[in-house]
This record gives structure tokens, C-alpha cells and sequence, in this order.
């Protein structure tokens, strides 16, 4: 067997290029072969950044409500909060908003409908994020019913869910999660891997016909330092992982191992992050807040893109720029690449 890339690599700060500029909650990312990266945007949308550095904000209404020096409370848990992003096949956009709590169709114009919201007329909480797959059937994550979400930072709560949304309509095929986060599907499309924040660890379930297996631990069953949020196959079988609060970048290698390939966190915030954690009570904001490294504040989501998939693009809620970074490893192609 070949030696895994990630094995010995760590990410070198000094050889990180950031990309773009006043950014607004760059939490998803998504890369284009043309080298056109496009972020989620607290604004009610989506940044185009061109691969020239030229930036557009693509929004039906803009909203201007988020400003982290004046109230980063309001800003980062109520409002309108593009949060996960992937493309339809026609090339428009399809947003888990963390604010309006519903799954949109936006197209390049900023024209937005709603696919989403309820089953059966019940609201089933945070939508978090969606992945679509190649027969264009969408996962879609609910990550609490507590709002705001910042409520539901805490080990005893596991109301999460998994929708999916194929020509029957949506359904939810797992539920009982621990604050259910980013999913991706391995290169076969036979097992969906799920981040479960509050319980630290990944997820994962065979893919059946009409849904879902039993759910399984991959990997550790507990990641350690922050809690698990954004999540990405590299072509080596690796899955990396971001542990937002701590600031940290893992990888679960397809032996289970954990490898720690960034470390950005404020030792002492993340210190009283994981004491206030491990109490079983829900983290103040004040707590959450005091945490996060420099590089990219909050670290929420890797994206694997440029020509050759080797560069790595991080994004982060309290972030206003994206890391970029060369990985000795391609991603794993996403279905629109």
C-alpha cells in the first residue's frame, strides 16, 4: 500500500495566500474549473470572486445587519445566513440558510425560490447544509430544533436530522443527531459521511435505495479540541475535517487515524471553550465568541479547487478573507466538477 501524502505534511502559515476582501461569513465555498471561487455571503447571498481577484455579490435583497464589532451576537445567529452551497445542474445555486431555515434555489441574477421549509406544514429546525449527488438527489442537513443556535452548543442535545429530497419530495431518513453539520459521499456514492458537531466525531451511512443504513462511527469517536463542522474526501480516501472554536484542520485517514494538520486556536479561549463544553450545559456566547485562531476566525469548511484540485480554500464564520494553501494531495471531485 502506498504511503498516505497527509502523513508527516502539516499546513505551513507562511505559505498560505488569502483570497478576496470585506467578506461577510464566509462559511461554504465553492470552486469552479475556471478558477471562479463563490462563498456564501451574510448579505443574503453568494461573492463571486473572479479568478482575476474581481469580486460580485449575487443577492436578491441585500441585507446589512451583520457587523461584528457592533453586535457580533445579532450577526452571527439571527438574519439571513447562506450557510451550505452546492450547484444545481443548470449551475444556479443551492443555499442551506441558516437564518431563514430553508433550502433556496437562487439563480446567477439573485432571483431565489424556496424548495424547502416544512414536511407535511412542520418546520423541522436549522437547515444547515445540502449536498447533491449524481442521480441530482439533495441530502440536506437539520442541525437543531433550538434556536438560536448557539442554544444547541451542548453534548446532551441531539435533535439533528437528515433530509433527503429526490422526486418523491423531502423525507427525513436520520434523525437523533448531534447537531448534524456538512455530509459528503465517498467516490463510489455508497456511504454518506456526516459531521455530528456536538458529539465530536463523524458519522456515516450506507446508501440504500430509498435511504439510509444504520448510522456508524468513522473514525475516532472523538476529534478532540472544538467541535466538528465543515468536512471533504481528498483523492487518497482522506476525509478532512474543520473543528471550528478550536480553530483546528484534521484529516481521518481510511485507516481511522486522525491527523492534525493545522492548529490556529487561542489555547486559553478553546481551554475555556471545552471546560464550559464538558459541564453538559450549552456554551455562553461570550465563550464561543472569545474563541478562534487568526488565519481563518471560526474555522467552518474546506473546498478542494484550482485546475488540479490541490488547492485548499478554508472558510470561516468570522472571517473576512479565505486561506488558501497547496495540499500534497487533489481533493475528491465534487458531482459538478
Amino acid at each position: 500500500m502506498s504511503t498516505n501524502p497527509l502523513k508527516g505534511w502539516s499546513v505551513d502559515p507562511a505559505q498560505i495566500v488569502m483570497v478576496g476582501e470585506d467578506l461577510q461569513r464566509p462559511e461554504c465555498i465553492l470552486a469552479e474549473r475556471d478558477g471562479t471561487i463563490w462563498s456564501a455571503d451574510a448579505r443574503g447571498g453568494v461573492m463571486r470572486i473572479a479568478a482575476d481577484g474581481q469580486q460580485q455579490l449575487i443577492s436578491q435583497k441585500q441585507a446589512g445587519a451583520f457587523d461584528l464589532n457592533a453586535d457580533p451576537a445579532a450577526s452571527l445567529l439571527t438574519g439571513t445566513l447562506p450557510n451550505g452551497l452546492a450547484f444545481a445542474p443548470n449551475g444556479d445555486f443551492l443555499i442551506a440558510n441558516f437564518g431563514t431555515d430553508r433550502l433556496e434555489l437562487m439563480d446567477r441574477s439573485g432571483q431565489t425560490s424556496v424548495l424547502f421549509e416544512d414536511i407535511d406544514g412542520k418546520w423541522l429546525g436549522k437547515v444547515n447544509f445540502v449536498l447533491r449527488d449524481s442521480k441530482n438527489r439533495l441530502w440536506i442537513t437539520i442541525s437543531t430544533k433550538i434556536n438560536p443556535w448557539s442554544d444547541a452548543i451542548c453534548k446532551s442535545v441531539c435533535d439533528g436530522a437528515i433530509v433527503l429530497m429526490d422526486e418523491k419530495g423531502p423525507r427525513v431518513v436520520a434523525e437523533g443527531l448531534y447537531f448534524t453539520n456538512e455530509l459528503r459521499l465517498d467516490a463510489g456514492e455508497e456511504w454518506l459521511y456526516v459531521a455530528e458537531t456536538t458529539a465530536k466525531r463523524v458519522s456515516r451511512f450506507k446508501v440504500t435505495a430509498d435511504g439510509l443504513g444504520p448510522r456508524e462511527t468513522y473514525g475516532p469517536s472523538d476529534l478532540g479540541r472544538g467541535l466538528i463542522d465543515g468536512i471533504a474526501f481528498d483523492a487518497a480516501g482522506n476525509l478532512w475535517a474543520a473543528m471550528v472554536f478550536a480553530d483546528r484542520l484534521v484529516a481521518i485517514t481510511p485507516d481511522g487515524d486522525a491527523i492534525e494538520l493545522l492548529n490556529d486556536g487561542d489555547a486559553a479561549a478553546t481551554d475555556a471553550f471545552e471546560a464550559e463544553f464538558a459541564s453538559g450545559k450549552a456554551v455562553s456566547f461570550e465563550t464561543l465568541y472569545a474563541t478562534g485562531g487568526t488565519i481563518c476566525p471560526w474555522l467552518a469548511s474546506i473546498t478542494f479547487g484550482g485546475a488540479d484540485l490541490q488547492t485548499v480554500m478554508l472558510g470561516g464564520l468570522r472571517a473576512s478573507r479565505i486561506p488558501t494553501f497547496r495540499s500534497p494531495v487533489p481533493g475528491l471531485p465534487m458531482i459538478h466538477w
